[in-house]
């Protein structure tokens, strides 16, 4: 069984003790120090793949995300970290890189837990990731993950209603994608997350999506790698997910300068901008 197997079998074990939104649950201080060592070539190429990056020039700006996947699960999945891990839902995500990467990089990388926030569906942890070369910060990313359970909080009747949230402006579509019923179980395979609402139907049905849902991280790689033909290397990039991408599915990627958004119909999945180096 590998690593990443043994923590999602440890949080199957784990997540129905521990109950989300506990007043005064406070993260552990631990640190996930992964060495340097060089990059696999074959799970990189079938990464590449699966996300529709060119298989030979620099590192997807994803992929340090991935290699420090595992000990992600190993910090979220620990007993005392106060989420269960089955069922959490990727909310957003920033990525930086402070220099071009490359698959001959051997990097050293650092994970842990960077606090808890109040969401109204729920609590959001915020997990962060640092990539060094020779002791210097090349790349680092955040990310928010969202435990969902019920928050004890209403609104007083007397209250007025809350304004409607604007919907950003529809962008022009710039490609059409057909995401086939087993992407988020060949995502899995090529990246190690292998959460239950990425897989089945059935398996998805248990935490409450009708549907099985696409892998956020597959979705912010794939909008990367097509707009990876664009002048100039891609330094930054902030994305957040509205809504999940159902499995089977036709949606649309669009972009307009240095916005972009996945939409399906008229229902907006995801939006994101970017930065170029120059």
């Amino acid at each position: 069984m590998t690593g990443l197997s043994l923590s999602l079998a440890r949080g199957a074990v784990t997540s129905p003790f521990k109950r989300a939104g506990r007043p005064g649950a406070a993260l552990p201080a631990d640190r996930e120090v992964i060495p340097p060592g060089r990059i696999a070539p074959g799970p990189l190429a079938a990464y590449s793949r699966v996300c529709g990056f060119a298989e030979s020039g620099p590192l997807p700006l994803t992929y340090p995300h991935v290699m420090g996947f595992p000990a992600a699960m190993r910090l979220m999945t620990a007993r005392g970290f106060p989420l269960p891990v089955l069922g959490l839902v990727h909310t957003w995500i920033e990525i930086a890189a402070y220099r071009a990467l490359h698959p001959t990089d051997e990097l050293e990388l650092t994970v842990y837990a960077d606090g808890l926030t109040p969401h109204r569906r729920g609590t959001e942890v915020t997990m962060v990731t640092e990539a060094r070369l020779a002791g210097g910060l090349v790349w680092e990313s955040r990310s928010g993950y969202l435990s969902r359970h019920a928050t004890g909080t209403t609104t007083p009747p007397s209250a007025p209603p809350a304004s409607p949230t604007a919907s950003p402006p529809e962008l022009p579509a710039a490609a059409e994608w057909r995401l086939p019923a087993d992407l988020g179980r060949r995502y899995g395979a090529a990246s190690g997350d292998r959460n239950p609402i990425h897989l089945h139907p059935v398996t998805a049905r248990l935490f409450g999506f009708p549907r099985h849902i696409a892998h956020g991280m597959w979705t912010v790689a794939r909008c990367l790698a097509e707009a990876g033909t664009g002048p100039g290397r891609i330094r930054s990039v902030r994305a957040d997910f509205k809504a999940p991408v159902p499995l089977p599915s036709t949606v649309t990627y669009a972009a307009e300068g240095a916005a972009f958004q996945v939409r399906g119909g008229s229902r907006l999945h995801l939006t994101g901008s970017l930065t170029r180096e120059g």
